[in-house]
This record gives C-alpha cells, sequence and structure tokens, in this order.
C-alpha cells in the first residue's frame, strides 16, 4: 500500500460518486494509528480533491464509527484506513457507500478497472477542485452514538472492566464510552505511536489482558482490535469468551424479548458446531455464510436478520450499525450481565463447543493448495472424521496464509488430522 496507490484509489473512488447530482460531493475519511496512516490520508485527500470532492477527515475512530458519519453526515463515500487486527507495517483502504453499507463487488470492480486506466477519470477544472476540512467533533458523535445503544435505565456502575484498544483505533472512545456509562475502566492499549497497534495487545492477543483482569480482581475483560470492529471478552477467571459464544448469548437475549429478527442469526463456516446446535434447542437458526464480515451482512440484508457474525468476533447488529462494531457488540453484552446479576463466566458460556482446532501456514510465491499431494491428505482427512466432524482450509483474505480448521467429537483425531495437513501444507510451500 503506497501513496501512488492510494491517490489512485482516491480518484477512481471519486468519480464513482460524483456527477449524481448539481450539489457538493463530498467523502468522509477516518483511520487507526498506524504510522503510514499520514502517508495515505493526504495521498487519499489528494486524489478525491482533484476529481472535486469535498474531504471530512476525522482522525482515528473505529471503523463503525466511519461508516456511521458517512451516513449521518449524508457524504457520498466514506474511507477508513487501516489493516484491522494486522501489525503496523500493513495498511489498506475500507470503502463505504452513501448508506454505510461496504461496497458492491460491481462498484469495486469498477473502481479498479479506473485505477488500472485512469484515461476515462476526468479531473476537475481549478474552480472545481474539492476541499479539505477537519471535523473536530467526529468523536463525541461516536461516543454518544454508541451510548445511545445502551438501554437508558441501566448504568454500568457495578462493574470493574478491563478495556484492551490494541493500541488502535477506539483507543479514546471505548474506555470514554464505558467511563461515561459509570464502569469501573482499566485501559490497556491506549499509548498508540505508529509501530505498537496490535502489538501483544488487542482481540488477537488476550494474554495480558486476561492476566490484568485477574490481578485487577475485574469482572471481565474488553479485547477490541486495531479499527474496533472486532470484539473478544474474558471472564473474571481470565478465561476466554469468543464471537460464537458472545452472539449465542446476544441471540438468546433478543429471542427472548422478540428482538430477534430472521428466526435466528448469520454466521460463517467457521463458526462452532456447539453454537448451531444451541440455536436449533431454541427453535432458531444458524445460516453460515463464506468466511468475511461482507458475505454476513449480505445475507442478513438479503433475508432480514438483525444479527450475524464471526467467531474471531466481527459481530453486526444492524438495528445499530451496517458493520461490525465490537464497542456496540460489547454493550449489548454487558447490558445482559447487568440484568442478570450473575458472573460474566455463568451469563456468557451457554454452549459447550465442539473440539475446534485452527493452524495457519504461511507461504511465500507458490501457492500449495492446488498441489495433488496436498488434496490427497485433505481427502484423507475428510474420510477420517467422517460424520463426527468437518475440515475447514481456505486462504486467509489478508495474510499470505493459509487457514487450516478442524472440528469433531473426538479432539484427538482432530488434532491429527489437521496435523497431518498441515504438515503437508508446510512442505509444499517450501
Amino acid at each position: 500500500m503506497t501513496a501512488e496507490i492510494a491517490l489512485k484509489v482516491g480518484k477512481a473512488a471519486g468519480k464513482q460518486f460524483t456527477g449524481r447530482g448539481e450539489y457538493r460531493h463530498r467523502v468522509v475519511i477516518g483511520k487507526d494509528t498506524r504510522l503510514s496512516g499520514y502517508m495515505i490520508e493526504p495521498a487519499l485527500t489528494a486524489g478525491f480533491t482533484s476529481v472535486g470532492m469535498d474531504v471530512i477527515l476525522v482522525g482515528p475512530l473505529p471503523t463503525p464509527a466511519i461508516a456511521m458519519l458517512t451516513r449521518s453526515l449524508r457524504a457520498d463515500l466514506g474511507v477508513m484506513i487501516s489493516a484491522s487486527h494486522n501489525p503496523f507495517e500493513d495498511n489498506g483502504i475500507k470503502l463505504f457507500g452513501p448508506d454505510g453499507y461496504k461496497l458492491s463487488d460491481q462498484v469495486e470492480l469498477a473502481i479498479e478497472a479506473d485505477m488500472d486506466d485512469d484515461s476515462n477519470v476526468v479531473l476537475a477544472d481549478p474552480s472545481l477542485l474539492g476541499r479539505a476540512t477537519r471535523l473536530d467533533d467526529a468523536r463525541g458523535r461516536y461516543i454518544e452514538f454508541a451510548k445511545s445503544s445502551f438501554p437508558r435505565n441501566q448504568l454500568l456502575n457495578d462493574l470493574k472492566i478491563v478495556v484492551d484498544c490494541a493500541n488502535g483505533a477506539a483507543y479514546k472512545v471505548a474506555p470514554t464510552v464505558l467511563w461515561e456509562l459509570e464502569a469501573d475502566v482499566i485501559s490497556m492499549g491506549v499509548s498508540p505511536d505508529g509501530f505498537n497497534i496490535n502489538k501483544g495487545c488487542g482481540s488477537t492477543a488476550t494474554e495480558a489482558m486476561c492476566r490484568r483482569v485477574v490481578e485487577e480482581g475485574a469482572h471481565l475483560g474488553i479485547a477490541l482490535d486495531g479499527d474496533a470492529d472486532r470484539l473478544i471478552m474474558c471472564d473474571e477467571k481470565g478465561e476466554l469468551i469468543d464471537g460464537d459464544q458472545l452472539m449465542a448469548l446476544i441471540a438468546a437475549s433478543w429471542h427472548e424479548r422478540d428482538l430477534l429478527r430472521g428466526g435466528g442469526l448469520v454466521a460463517t463456516v467457521m463458526s462452532n458446531m456447539g453454537l448451531e446446535k444451541f440455536l436449533n434447542g431454541k427453535g432458531l437458526d444458524l445460516v453460515r455464510t463464506n468466511v468475511g464480515d461482507r458475505y454476513v451482512v449480505e445475507h442478513m440484508r438479503a433475508h432480514g436478520y438483525n444479527l450475524g457474525g464471526e467467531q474471531s468476533g466481527h459481530m453486526v447488529l444492524s438495528d445499530y450499525s451496517t458493520t461490525g462494531d465490537g464497542l456496540i457488540a460489547a454493550l449489548q453484552i454487558l447490558s445482559v450481565i447487568v440484568d442478570q446479576g450473575k458472573p460474566v463466566s455463568e451469563v456468557c458460556r451457554n454452549f459447550d463447543p465442539y473440539p475446534q482446532i485452527l493452524k495457519n501456514v504461511r507461504y511465500a510465491d507458490r501457492d500449495p493448495m492446488g498441489l495433488e499431494a496436498v488434496q490427497t491428505v485433505i481427502r484423507a482427512g475428510e474420510q477420517r472424521l467422517g460424520d463426527t466432524g468437518r475440515l475447514l482450509i481456505r486462504k486467509s483474505g489478508t495474510e499470505p496464509l493459509i487457514r487450516v480448521m478442524g472440528e469433531g467429537e473426538d479432539i484427538d483425531l482432530v488434532t491429527h488430522v489437521v496435523d497431518d495437513i498441515v504438515h503437508e501444507l508446510t512442505q509444499a510451500a517450501g
């Protein structure tokens, strides 16, 4: 991700969203705390202003805040500069349409085509160039928006909460929201320096949070990722609670209050079989999609669901947000905890998960998945598991990794099957 690429994105995306009416078109640009954000933000700004779009800069804010502000400010486009849970060396660009939803494949392909050949991108006349301004109260707008999702008759004054913000985009807003709702807040990962985002902290490195919860005698821990669209929690014992358990709790609570729409929830092929069994026991369905929150959201919108997400902690609560929002999901969980008045370890564990093993294999230039030796060992593993388990092997969407997941009743069998596949993939990848 270079300044040149960001400039092209700004010009090409700007072309798609200008000329749709006689008004000043504008785009909201936010970012996380990576050092490269200082490079990519002005490059995008130059691209958008060059085709006549006004730019509203909001600085470091969670990805869901950018989706919300895009709608709130009646902008034509929203842009989040972030590589989510990846280390600081990586960066990326997420685009939201005027409705706050991620762009369709069709629009993204059109933008990519204009990036490859910008001969169709018409630069604005000098008098029609866009302007860039900074929105000073963007953080406060999102804080109030997040708080509005929490029941007005409840407060968090009986809870001590450790919140790990991953030195990322929520390092200001998440502790503020919890404190203003009267929780006793212990903050971690709130000192970003451009290099330490997701480094030993956040939802992908939860050990420090779990230790801190036990040391402080806290009721629970909340861990967000670099752009705060992902949530992982731990209970008072420092034991992790993943996205499947959290979605189960929200689904059950909403179902009891007649708030759940669609007759269940939408998750991905990664979600545990135990979640499906739990939901079925309540007369609810679990619909699985491909991995990726955009696929979850697409199915939710098409079929009328208002709850969906991923085991990794992306949770979409469409009554409040158009994309994954770790903070708003946490507030829904906290509301149930306050309402039940029981230890978090009891409230947030609604089913026994099937044993599940997930391992990653990194590869360089050669993709090993298509090799016959790899496919042979995968077929052998599927036969060994039979009806007692399942395998899911896929490429990561953000890193050069192949993720191997096995799940089943017999943990020893699942472990052996996964290890055999990982070994073959590692050999094939060199």
